[in-house]
Protein backbone atom coordinates (compact mmCIF):
# COMPACT_ATOMS: atom_id res chain seq x y z
CA UNK A 1 0.00 0.00 0.00
CA UNK A 2 1.32 3.43 -0.95
CA UNK A 3 1.33 6.37 1.47
CA UNK A 4 0.04 9.54 -0.24
CA UNK A 5 0.60 13.05 1.11
CA UNK A 6 -1.74 15.90 0.17
CA UNK A 7 -1.93 19.47 1.41
CA UNK A 8 -1.44 23.12 0.66
CA UNK A 9 1.58 24.42 -1.23
CA UNK A 10 4.20 24.98 1.45
CA UNK A 11 2.67 22.51 3.90
CA UNK A 12 5.84 20.42 3.78
CA UNK A 13 4.68 17.40 1.79
CA UNK A 14 8.04 16.94 0.05
CA UNK A 15 10.01 17.37 3.29
CA UNK A 16 7.70 15.06 5.25
CA UNK A 17 7.83 12.60 2.35
CA UNK A 18 11.63 12.44 2.50
CA UNK A 19 11.54 11.79 6.24
CA UNK A 20 8.85 9.12 5.86
CA UNK A 21 10.81 7.44 3.10
CA UNK A 22 13.73 7.03 5.49
CA UNK A 23 11.63 6.12 8.53
CA UNK A 24 9.61 3.47 6.72
CA UNK A 25 12.32 2.32 4.29
CA UNK A 26 10.05 3.05 1.33
CA UNK A 27 10.92 4.70 -1.99
CA UNK A 28 9.78 8.30 -2.48
CA UNK A 29 7.91 9.56 -5.52
CA UNK A 30 7.20 13.28 -5.74
CA UNK A 31 4.61 14.11 -8.40
CA UNK A 32 6.11 17.57 -8.96
CA UNK A 33 9.49 15.94 -9.68
CA UNK A 34 7.81 13.50 -12.07
CA UNK A 35 6.12 16.40 -13.89
CA UNK A 36 9.41 18.31 -14.20
CA UNK A 37 11.23 15.23 -15.46
CA UNK A 38 8.61 14.46 -18.11
CA UNK A 39 8.39 18.11 -19.24
CA UNK A 40 12.12 18.78 -19.14
CA UNK A 41 11.25 22.08 -17.43
CA UNK A 42 10.70 23.42 -13.95
CA UNK A 43 7.10 23.90 -12.87
CA UNK A 44 7.35 27.72 -13.12
CA UNK A 45 8.78 27.33 -16.66
CA UNK A 46 6.00 24.89 -17.53
CA UNK A 47 3.30 27.28 -16.28
CA UNK A 48 4.90 30.14 -18.24
CA UNK A 49 5.30 28.24 -21.51
CA UNK A 50 2.30 25.88 -21.56
CA UNK A 51 -0.14 27.18 -18.94
CA UNK A 52 -1.90 25.64 -15.99
CA UNK A 53 -4.12 23.27 -18.01
CA UNK A 54 -1.08 21.56 -19.57
CA UNK A 55 0.53 21.34 -16.14
CA UNK A 56 -2.59 19.69 -14.71
CA UNK A 57 -2.58 17.14 -17.55
CA UNK A 58 1.04 16.29 -16.76
CA UNK A 59 0.16 16.12 -13.07
CA UNK A 60 -2.52 13.51 -13.80
CA UNK A 61 0.02 11.46 -15.75
CA UNK A 62 2.40 11.77 -12.78
CA UNK A 63 -0.36 10.60 -10.41
CA UNK A 64 -0.86 7.51 -12.59
CA UNK A 65 2.87 6.80 -12.63
CA UNK A 66 3.20 7.23 -8.85
CA UNK A 67 0.09 5.15 -8.11
CA UNK A 68 1.52 2.29 -10.16
CA UNK A 69 4.29 1.92 -7.58
CA UNK A 70 3.97 -0.54 -4.73
CA UNK A 71 4.80 0.49 -1.19
CA UNK A 72 5.98 4.02 -1.97
CA UNK A 73 5.65 7.36 -0.23
CA UNK A 74 4.01 9.72 -2.72
CA UNK A 75 4.32 13.47 -2.13
CA UNK A 76 1.87 15.37 -4.33
CA UNK A 77 1.60 18.92 -5.56
CA UNK A 78 -0.85 21.13 -3.71
CA UNK A 79 -3.33 21.16 -6.61
CA UNK A 80 -3.53 17.39 -7.09
CA UNK A 81 -6.98 17.48 -5.42
CA UNK A 82 -8.40 19.74 -8.14
CA UNK A 83 -9.10 16.72 -10.35
CA UNK A 84 -11.22 14.00 -8.83
CA UNK A 85 -9.57 11.57 -11.26
CA UNK A 86 -6.20 12.15 -9.57
CA UNK A 87 -7.59 11.29 -6.17
CA UNK A 88 -9.35 8.15 -7.46
CA UNK A 89 -6.06 7.02 -9.03
CA UNK A 90 -4.04 7.64 -5.86
CA UNK A 91 -6.65 6.21 -3.46
CA UNK A 92 -6.83 2.98 -5.47
CA UNK A 93 -3.33 2.00 -4.32
CA UNK A 94 -2.69 4.22 -1.32
CA UNK A 95 -3.75 5.69 1.98
CA UNK A 96 -4.31 9.46 1.77
CA UNK A 97 -2.81 11.68 4.49
CA UNK A 98 -3.60 15.42 4.60
CA UNK A 99 -0.98 17.53 6.33
CA UNK A 100 -3.23 20.27 7.61
CA UNK A 101 -0.56 22.81 8.47
CA UNK A 102 -1.64 26.15 9.91
CA UNK A 103 -2.05 28.69 7.10
CA UNK A 104 -0.29 31.39 9.12
CA UNK A 105 2.82 29.17 9.37
CA UNK A 106 2.78 28.62 5.61
CA UNK A 107 2.29 32.34 4.92
CA UNK A 108 5.53 33.15 6.76
CA UNK A 109 7.67 31.25 4.22
CA UNK A 110 9.10 32.00 0.77
CA UNK A 111 6.87 30.86 -2.11
CA UNK A 112 8.68 32.41 -5.06
CA UNK A 113 9.03 29.05 -6.85
CA UNK A 114 5.28 28.47 -6.70
CA UNK A 115 3.61 29.95 -9.80
CA UNK A 116 0.13 30.25 -8.29
CA UNK A 117 1.41 32.04 -5.17
CA UNK A 118 4.65 33.95 -5.82
CA UNK A 119 5.15 36.98 -3.59
CA UNK A 120 1.48 37.59 -2.83
CA UNK A 121 0.30 36.02 0.46
CA UNK A 122 -3.30 36.86 -0.48
CA UNK A 123 -3.06 34.33 -3.33
CA UNK A 124 -2.23 31.64 -0.79
CA UNK A 125 -5.29 32.59 1.26
CA UNK A 126 -7.46 32.29 -1.87
CA UNK A 127 -5.98 28.86 -2.72
CA UNK A 128 -6.63 27.74 0.84
CA UNK A 129 -10.28 28.81 0.65
CA UNK A 130 -10.68 27.05 -2.72
CA UNK A 131 -9.00 23.80 -1.69
CA UNK A 132 -9.49 23.15 2.02
CA UNK A 133 -12.77 21.29 1.56
CA UNK A 134 -11.18 19.10 -1.14
CA UNK A 135 -8.26 18.16 1.13
CA UNK A 136 -10.70 17.22 3.87
CA UNK A 137 -12.93 15.30 1.46
CA UNK A 138 -10.15 13.11 0.07
CA UNK A 139 -8.10 12.56 3.23
CA UNK A 140 -8.40 9.26 5.02
CA UNK A 141 -6.22 10.74 7.78
CA UNK A 142 -5.74 14.40 8.71
CA UNK A 143 -2.55 15.41 10.49
CA UNK A 144 -3.03 18.74 12.26
CA UNK A 145 -1.24 20.69 14.98
CA UNK A 146 2.28 19.60 14.07
CA UNK A 147 4.92 22.31 14.10
CA UNK A 148 7.77 20.36 12.50
CA UNK A 149 8.08 18.02 9.54
CA UNK A 150 9.62 15.42 11.85
CA UNK A 151 6.62 15.52 14.18
CA UNK A 152 4.21 15.18 11.25
CA UNK A 153 6.22 12.31 9.78
CA UNK A 154 6.27 10.43 13.09
CA UNK A 155 2.48 10.72 13.44
CA UNK A 156 1.90 9.68 9.83
CA UNK A 157 4.30 6.73 10.11
CA UNK A 158 2.50 5.45 13.22
CA UNK A 159 -0.92 5.74 11.56
CA UNK A 160 0.32 4.11 8.38
CA UNK A 161 1.83 1.15 10.24
CA UNK A 162 -1.37 0.73 12.25
CA UNK A 163 -3.53 0.81 9.11
CA UNK A 164 -1.33 -1.73 7.33
CA UNK A 165 -1.69 -4.17 10.24
CA UNK A 166 -5.49 -4.19 9.98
Amino acid sequence: MNLVLIGMPGSGKSTVGKILSQLLHMPLADTDDLVERSAGKTIPELFASEGEAAFRDRETAAAREAASLDGAVIATGGGIVLREENMRILAATGLIFFRDRDLEDILGEDHMGRPLVGKDPEKLRVLYAQRIDLYRKYAQYTISHTKTAEEAAARIAALYKEACQK
